[in-house]
């Protein structure tokens, strides 16, 4: 994965995302040939030249300014994820140039804690996410509303690759193309913040090759972390759910987050929640490796 391409990749797509009348800019150039602001636009926003940003979308900055960076991003309009996404991007570019070789990042195993927490939610869905959407580990209520994670190979424990390689998700998911551009944006963070995993970079690959909605909007460059909201689901047992989902994630492993599910009180959705958990009270949570874990 080439984080020099990657950044100037997502400077040009952000770029391309933007029209004059969203910043109240003049068109005095006319019909443009490419679409979103030109390079001299954002430069002039970020109050640098025009050859100090081309040389940025090009990658032959070695080094810019944090004051840069987000002034750069304020023109670009950039969220808070797509902002530290930039910062990283640029850093790990900075480091590509001084190191030749990264060592690769350590498998990843439940912390103890993460996995006492899990056991304890015995009425509310739960999984632990690693850092490449791997599923870690997950409890009965998890298996209930996505399907017996067991029965598939430690390898294919993975949120991004389950959505769109497996058909049954399509069924699963309402609105399954919000849930897969999610996991898009998620996986592009992650590639920022790891830019030399090779395991993430070949299940980058791999949905690349299969998957023609994963290739369209991985070329995108959208970032998103995964944090709270609400999801909709058709579940083949109890019909509809509305859910939603929190993400907690420990100040001492960040790349390990514990994913929560809850209806609202009084809903048809908790009704059938509780319906669901009941009719799977069988089946067995998925237990941590005993092993020490690992970040």
């Amino acid at each position: 994965m080439s984080t020099t391409l990657g950044l100037g990749e997502f400077l040009r797509t952000r770029r391309s995302h933007l029209r004059p009348e969203d910043l109240a800019l003049p068109d005095f150039g006319g019909r443009r040939r490419v679409a979103g602001l030109r390079r001299e636009e954002i430069a002039q926003l970020a109050g640098v030249s025009v050859d100090y940003y081309t040389r940025m979308e090009q990658g032959r900055v070695p080094n810019p300014s944090p004051a840069v960076l987000d002034a750069l991003a304020h023109a670009l309009r950039l969220d808070r994820d797509e902002t530290a996404h930039l910062h990283r991007l640029t850093q790990a570019q900075s480091t590509a140039a001084r190191t030749a070789t990264r060592r690769p990042a350590p498998s990843q195993r439940v912390r103890p804690m993460l996995q006492r927490l899990l056991d304890e939610l015995t009425d509310l869905p739960a999984m632990v996410m690693g850092r490449r959407m791997d599923i870690l580990a997950w409890n009965q209520g998890a298996s209930a509303l996505f399907g017996d994670y067991a029965a598939l190979p430690q390898a294919e424990r993975n949120i991004a690759r389950i959505t769109f390689l497996d058909p049954s998700s399509r069924n699963l998911y309402a609105d399954w193309t919000a849930c897969a551009r999610e996991n898009v944006a998620y996986l592009r963070l992650a590639a920022g913040r790891h830019p030399d995993d090779p395991e993430l970079a070949n299940l980058i690959g791999e949905l690349s090759m299969k998957s023609e909605d994963f290739r369209r909007w991985w070329a995108e460059h959208s970032v998103q972390d995964k944090t709270a909201g609400t999801k909709q689901f058709h579940h083949p047992v109890v019909g509809d759910l509305e859910l939603s989902y929190e993400t907690l994630r420990s100040a001492e492993d960040p790349d390990q987050a514990l994913i929560t599910y809850a209806a609202e009180p009084n809903t048809p959705s908790r009704d059938a929640l509780h319906m669901l958990l009941a009719w799977t009270t069988t089946t067995p949570a998925r237990r941590a490796d005993p092993r020490p874990a690992t970040r």
